[in-house]
């Protein structure tokens, strides 16, 4: 990818894009996008970056509410990273939520921006509660790539790659990335845009790991469900969501300035 002179990046999202795992609600989310966009920087462009996302948000959601103001600020880069909080749900239609998807990935082509998304790790290696969810994940997947392939969307295929489950990169929720995740998948997309001295490095394996018993195992898997799963149940019994309220964190272009 060619970067010269001034470089709009908007990104469009969920929890994920916004930056939950990375840092908190009172020091301030970084996460994946704020990543990229020093990553941008760093190539000697002159970067204004605005980060659109909101956690809790569906793809139908993101494209209501995220696509005209992403559209207005005429990006030259935009990602979209949506689609994970549909599928955990009941109800999914994944043709549904892969059109939302692809309805971003037209518009913000045809506008001239160079657009880049992510494929699902394999939830169930990460939490295997959620092992009855991996064949929408991989059928989701399969026609995400078939919807990028269709308006020249650059993926970057985190889900083809070992490191992607490993826990390291996860939060205890199994749901967002830590830090290190988060470096990861800007490594992965800097690679996917072909960004100057971007390589394949976001995908080497991590040291080994000593193995866990299967006592603590099992002890984490409750462990998890009571700190996590349950509350996120109940949040749905009540019609309500993690982003009630909320609003983007960068809803308008500002500058980056290189690290």
């Amino acid at each position: 990818m060619e970067l010269e002179g001034d470089l709009r990046y908007v990104a469009l999202g969920d929890s994920h894009t916004e930056g939950v795992g990375d840092g908190d609600d009172e020091t301030g989310l970084r996460g994946w996008a704020d990543r990229l966009a020093d990553r941008l920087a760093a190539t000697g462009a002159r970067v204004e970056y605005a980060n659109l996302a909101v956690r809790g948000r569906l793809a139908r959601q993101v494209r209501e509410e995220q696509l005209a103001p992403a559209l207005e600020m005429r990006p030259d880069v935009a990602t979209v990273f949506a689609g994970v909080n549909d599928v955990i749900r009941s109800g999914y239609d994944a043709g549904a939520v892969v059109g939302h998807m692809e309805a971003m990935f037209a518009e913000l082509t045809a506008s001239g921006a160079r657009v880049a998304t992510l494929t699902f790790p394999d939830i169930a290696r990460i939490a295997p509660l959620t092992k009855p969810l991996l064949p929408r994940v991989l059928d989701f997947n399969e026609r995400l790539r078939a919807a990028a392939g269709r308006h020249g969307v650059v993926v970057a295929d985190v889900a083809a790659h070992e490191v992607s489950t490993d826990r390291r990169l996860w939060a205890t929720d199994r749901l967002h990335c830590t830090p290190l995740g988060h470096d990861r998948i800007a490594g992965a997309l800097a690679s996917a845009l072909t960004l100057p001295g971007a390589d394949g490095s976001w995908a080497d394996a991590l040291p080994r790991m000593p193995e866990r018993s299967a006592l603590l195992a099992v002890a984490e898997e409750v462990r998890w469900l009571g700190t996590f799963l349950g509350p996120w149940i109940l949040r749905r019994l009540r019609g309500r969501s993690s982003g009630d309220g909320r609003v983007a964190k960068r809803p308008a272009l500002l500058p980056v300035e290189p690290v």
